[in-house]
């Protein structure tokens, strides 16, 4: 399935212990944060009420069906609470930790935020919303986005990097040019007045960052390119007739992926952090979206909750260092050097 280069390759990545458990490690914690619904939430995962069974975190359910006046979604928590719901046989399976990331818990004693206790382990913000479920939303909401932009600026960066290095010249040149004015044009002014003309939402903000996010990645993919562009192969085949997207794509990028490969790790930790320093200041997704910038934000503004800022903190470090000990493995990986030594 694998050439030998890539199963040594595979092999040296794997030997790394630091670098594969801290992949495992953060992948595990994605698919989690992926069924976030079912792991954080006020709903039931599963609710038993007159003889039938409902999946409140999978379909939508108005309080008419459980006895309520309104066809507005019904409202588990008071519903669990009241007497003639149990009277009347009903029962609820809650997720792993009961709380979803948008309620405000205002029935609590005191004023928020409140002091991590049983019920909420991390405590609550200023809007008395639990710090942990937001924690866990927001990790979901940083990798999303961390891989949607790395999707975006990789594709931009292959294409954009690839035809100047391929085509070379007078393009080459040209290309070069527009990518350093491009480069010099302030990112967080552009975010600005993006944000203020269209709004404040995932994909503005991803579509924003992601015209930005090729820079880097184009200039290694041109270098590659103009390398590969007089290899004969690539000669070859021109002589045998076939079209530029072609070799472009199906004869040099194959062996123009060792930038990507290393590159990928250390974009995702860019993309959290842009996504979180963002949020931090207030140009990010919009309220009452979980985010860790914004909770670190609110710690600051909170500072006898030091609950707030330091659950998101020790989040974005845990991240982070998961992240670049992954870019620091496969860079090792690709190393021609150890390869050598391994072999």
């Amino acid at each position: 399935m694998f050439s030998p280069l890539t199963q040594s390759r595979i092999k040296k990545f794997r030997s790394i212990k630091r670098a594969w458990y801290s992949l495992l490690i953060l992948a595990a914690l994605f698919l989690i944060s992926l069924l976030s619904e079912q792991v954080a939430n006020d709903h039931p995962l599963l609710l038993h009420y007159g003889g039938n069974t409902y999946f409140p975190t999978l379909k939508f359910y108005s309080g008419k069906t459980f006895g309520g006046p309104y066809r507005t979604e019904a409202d588990y928590p008071t519903l669990r609470n009241d007497p003639q719901f149990k009277v009347r046989g009903g029962w609820v399976l809650m997720p792993p930790i009961p709380h979803s990331p948008l309620h405000s818990y205002l029935d609590l004693p005191g004023n928020p935020p409140h002091r991590p206790s049983r019920d909420h382990w991390l405590g609550t913000d200023g809007a008395a919303r639990d710090v942990l479920a937001r924690l866990i939303y927001g990790f979901r909401t940083c990798m999303i986005f961390a891989l949607s932009l790395t999707l975006v600026g990789t594709v931009l960066g292959i294409i954009i990097g690839g035809v100047q290095g391929y085509m070379g010249g007078k393009t080459d040149i040209t290309v070069q040019r527009l990518t350093e004015i491009w480069s010099a044009l302030p990112f967080l002014y552009v975010v600005i007045l993006v944000g203020s003309i269209y709004g404040q939402n995932f994909r503005i903000l991803l579509c924003v960052t992601g015209v930005f996010e090729w820079i880097t990645l184009s200039y290694y993919m041109r270098g590659e390119f103009l390398k590969l562009r007089e290899q004969p192969y690539v000669w070859a085949s021109k002589a045998l007739g076939a079209g530029h997207v072609r070799i472009l794509f199906r004869q040099m990028l194959p062996n123009a992926m060792t930038p990507v490969i290393t590159l990928l790790p250390f974009a995702i930790v860019a993309g959290i952090s842009v996504l979180t320093s963002l949020d931090f200041l207030g140009f990010g997704l919009p309220p009452p979206t979980p985010s860790w910038g914004e909770m670190i934000q609110e710690g600051l503004q909170n500072l006898q909750a030091p609950w707030l800022a330091t659950s998101a903190v020790c989040a974005l470090f845990i991240t982070l260092m998961l992240a670049t000990f992954i870019g620091e493995g496969v860079r090792d990986a690709f190393d021609p050097k150890s390869l050598t030594k391994l072999q």
